[in-house]
């Protein structure tokens, strides 16, 4: 038997399905709007760090004039960088890997730029935000391992301009981090499991190279010129390490605030993006 409703029922019954219709536009529109909001900060975000790229090269090329192993890692990555985009660009189906993986990529390459810059030109006046003392990633390395944490932060109790030996303590320190990452969570027999053809060190371990492959291969991050590029960046870093190592800028090799500023920046940014591809 029908059940009969009244009137005021049935207008009551359209009214709540009228709220729910509307109450799911909203949230939908909503979900739209941040979405296109976070596109938007994306591509600003991208927009600047291009900008940024484009205007460290410039520089690079007008007042960089001393070629050595270090400026050489410097043109080299910033090549890798260009071939990565090239690849990136004609990709048909952007995942959200991929895209945050390039921007990953662009970052570092703009660290690159900025600190070959500024340790050149000591008294250019730029405006780095971070701070020589605070970490930036302490949470993600307490999370890897307390060690390396600790690593980090005796790294940057010594990075002080008036400590003649700043660079070289910090060197040390933050060197070794890299190490551990690649020695704890690469393992040479889970290297050599996935690819029993890779190639060697003279110690029989798995080469850097093939290890960033592994890390690439288990998070799944596909994108050519990538596994060249994270190389051609942890060269740069240590070849960054050699000059500072060895106090061949400023007096004593002791470097300005400013040029510390950026030194920190690239090698903890540097840390972070190993990180996030290893873990």
């Amino acid at each position: 038997m029908v059940r009969k409703i009244s009137t005021s029922q049935l207008k009551s019954q359209l009214r709540r399905l009228e709220s729910k219709q509307r109450t799911a536009i909203n949230n939908y529109n909503r979900a739209v709007r941040n979405y296109n909001t976070q596109v938007r900060k994306v591509n600003n975000e991208l927009r600047r760090n291009q900008q940024k790229i484009k205007s460290e090269l410039n520089k690079l090329n007008s007042s960089l004039r001393r070629t050595t192993t270090y400026t050489t890692s410097v043109r080299t990555l910033n090549v890798s960088y260009q071939r990565v985009t090239d690849n990136y660009e004609v990709l048909s189906n952007v995942n959200t890997k991929q895209e945050q993986f390039y921007n990953l990529i662009e970052q570092e390459n703009v660290n690159n730029l900025v600190v070959a810059n500024t340790l050149d030109n000591p008294q250019d006046n730029v405006e780095i935000e971070v701070s020589l003392n605070d970490s930036m990633i302490g949470d993600k390395l307490k999370v890897l391992s307390p060690d390396l944490n600790d690593r980090w932060n005796g790294a940057l109790f010594s990075l002080n301009p008036k400590n003649p030996d700043a660079t070289r303590h910090f060197c040390t320190s933050s060197r070794e981090i890299f190490t551990d990452i690649f020695d704890n969570y690469a393992h040479d027999e889970e290297v050599f499991s996935m690819f029993p053809n890779c190639d060697k060190t003279e110690r029989g371990n798995a080469t850097r190279r093939w290890k960033i492959k592994y890390f690439l291969r288990k998070k799944g991050i596909e994108l050519e010129g990538a596994e060249e590029f994270i190389d051609n960046d942890i060269e740069n870093i240590l070849e960054l390490y050699h000059i500072l190592s060895d106090g061949t800028h400023g007096n004593a090799g002791r470097y300005t605030f400013i040029q510390l500023k950026a030194i920190k920046k690239r090698v903890e940014d540097g840390i972070l993006f190993l990180c996030n591809i290893a873990v």
